[in-house]
């Protein structure tokens, strides 16, 4: 079939997920989905009013049903969907009732193999009991630990007379390597729907769908461990405590000034207040790239200062976090070398050796080990669990894209962000 672009509308509120609708197919998207969020939040009155809206588009509704198979797919049937997406991991039963229904209410049933533990063979029975497609997908928690669904697109694809649709990150480089996998149908949802112009978006996307060319994209993708470092340059710490749950940053741990950016992976120093030898020592232990982070009882003398920074930037160290006392502050300002303190004191210590290079150490309240991810800015400094970098970057990314559509909403329609949002609404009652 001809490749498909088809919008994912998944968010909480109708009158946001319209808006966004309404920009995206000025921009050419062709299918337009209410997205199982806003199924869940709307019911499938969202349905009805994207129907309202757009006549005569083609309407997903993704269901994800996994019981009451003929039921869901009648009330969709009538709510007025063109298409349902159910679950490919349901009992066998409630997928033929799936199917059957869906040649009762004229209404196509797509079924989505996520977490199917052998999609190949799941495609080909759907395929062979009434499915009008399948849905090659990774979901948004698989996506934010690096995974993609081209693989099991190139699986299924050549195997089916029906099309394949691959859901999962794509934006305007990705959704060509979909294409070249086998797929016909792009659902493509955070980077039309989080972008501050969607038309604008979706215009991008489209054309790269239909020249094959891939258009650049500085969002909207997904950190692996190899671009972990460009990633989180991206994002505030801020962005990261919302992704990772409220993520608390190191109390009291402050830059020398406004401004400075820190982003590395740490290199731990335990030490005595006032002994500056193990945090020297370590300068010559880390790779270019790392933070030193030091745990110095939250005290002074300093145990940092120009001379070490100065080392430090020959080995192109990518900043030092201090729980103790750093000075020559202006010096290491000139230098440009991101640093991070509790204290700023003229005087500095003796280096008497205690303590040790690459050990579990608590820096501001918080626990750091070697190898974490240090990401430091105005707000403060915040730690990545080395196991959990990937994933919880990915999520900040996600927080910093629909930022960017709320400030553009916010600024596009002279609102405020408690109406965007709607707040009153979601109150706890």
């Amino acid at each position: 079939m001809k490749p498909v672009l088809q919008l994912a509308l998944d968010f909480v509120d109708m009158e946001r997920a319209l808006g966004v609708a309404r920009e995206a197919v000025a921009g050419g998207v062709d299918w337009i989905e209410a997205g199982t969020p806003l199924i869940k939040s709307e019911g499938l009155d969202s349905v009805r009013r994207l129907r309202a809206e757009f006549p005569k588009a083609v309407i997903v509704a993704d269901l994800k049903t996994m019981d009451a198979g003929r039921a869901e797919i009648e009330i969709a049937a009538k709510a007025g969907a063109s298409v349902a997406l159910v679950l490919g991991v349901a009992a066998d039963g409630t997928l033929k009732e799936c199917f059957e229904a869906g040649r009762n209410y004229g209404i196509q049933v797509g079924v989505d193999l996520i977490r199917v533990s052998d999609p190949v063979v799941r495609a080909a029975q759907v395929q062979e009991w009434g499915a009008s497609l399948v849905v090659a997908h990774t979901g948004i928690d698989e996506q934010m630990r690096g995974e993609t669904p081209f693989d099991l697109i190139r699986r299924v694809a050549g195997k089916l007379s029906i099309p394949v649709a691959a859901a999962g990150g794509l934006n305007s480089e990705t959704v060509v390597d979909a294409l070249e996998a086998g797929a016909s149908i792009l659902i493509v949802g955070g980077a039309i729907s989080k972008a501050p112009d969607a038309r604008a978006a979706a215009k991008q996307i489209a054309g790269a769908i239909r020249t094959g060319a891939r258009a650049q994209s500085a969002l909207y993708k997904r950190a692996s461990e190899a671009d972990l470092r460009e990633m989180l340059l991206k994002v505030s710490t801020a962005n990261i405590s919302d992704a990772a749950h409220r993520m608390p940053c190191m109390e009291g741990i402050r830059p020398i000034a406004p401004g400075l950016k820190l982003v590395g992976t740490a290199v731990t120093v335990r030490t005595l207040p006032g002994d500056w030898s193990k945090p020297v020592q370590a300068i010559d232990a880390a790779q270019p790239g790392d933070v030193i982070v030091v745990d110095a009882c939250g005290r002074g003398p300093a145990i940092w200062g120009e001379l070490a920074t100065h080392s430090a930037l020959q080995r192109k160290l990518g900043g030092v976090v201090i729980d103790g006392a750093i000075r020559d502050t202006s010096e290491i300002l000139a230098l440009k070398f991101p640093a991070f303190a509790r204290l700023a004191l003229s005087n500095a210590g003796e280096p008497r050796g205690h303590g040790e290079i690459n050990c579990p150490v608590t820096v501001g309240g918080l626990r750091v080990e070697p190898g974490d991810w240090i990401v430091g800015d105005d707000d403060g400094v915040v730690v990545l669990p080395k196991a959990r970098a990937v994933e919880i970057a990915n999520y900040a990314l996600d927080c910093l894209e629909r930022e960017n559509r709320i400030r553009g909403e916010i600024e596009k329609g002279a609102t405020t962000l408690g109406k965007v949002a709607d707040l009153l609404r979601w109150d706890k009652r």
